[in-house]
């Protein structure tokens, strides 16, 4: 078992996206209610991640995303990666682009075709975390996640 070098940088690039300042100038010292009111993000724990053994230059990878409560994440797509999601605990709305909105809850699942661009997934409560568990084939060495904020 070896932990995903593409996760690690998913998850700090999370991570300081999160943290991330706005656009304001250093010297202004109280944040704006942009700032204030930004919703918070998911976060991603790798679990495991190995080389398909009769599949060659293909990787299988397990993790959990954690959304706490009125989180949502980025648009974005998963490069070539087929993509396996099961939510664990709470309920999350998704929509693929060319989908409709979809509300799954704790015991459903959906998958993402290579290449679909993730419009919306979101946490639906506010007072709830919302878990999934989250499989990728993916090419070996492809990110496993990269912000697309078009629309």
């Amino acid at each position: 078992m070896r932990i995903a070098g593409g996760l690690l940088a998913v998850t700090t690039l999370t991570a300081a996206t999160a943290c991330s300042s706005s656009d304001q100038p250093a010297h202004a010292k109280t944040p704006s209610a942009a700032v204030a009111s930004r919703r918070p993000t998911e976060t991603l724990k790798p679990l495991l991640q190995q080389d398909l053994p009769h599949v060659k230059g293909k990787t299988f990878t397990s993790a959990v995303v954690d959304f706490p409560p009125n989180a949502h994440a980025m648009p974005h797509r998963h490069g070539r990666a087929f993509v396996y999601a099961y939510v664990l605990e709470g309920t999350v709305r998704s929509r693929l682009e060319g989908k409709p909105v979809t509300t799954y809850h704790q015991g459903e699942n959906w998958v993402e075709q290579p290449g679909a661009h993730h419009l919306l997934t979101e946490n639906t409560s506010r007072t709830k975390r919302a878990r999934l568990l989250v499989v990728f084939v993916s090419t070996t060495g492809d990110k496993l996640k990269v912000d697309d904020p078009r629309s």
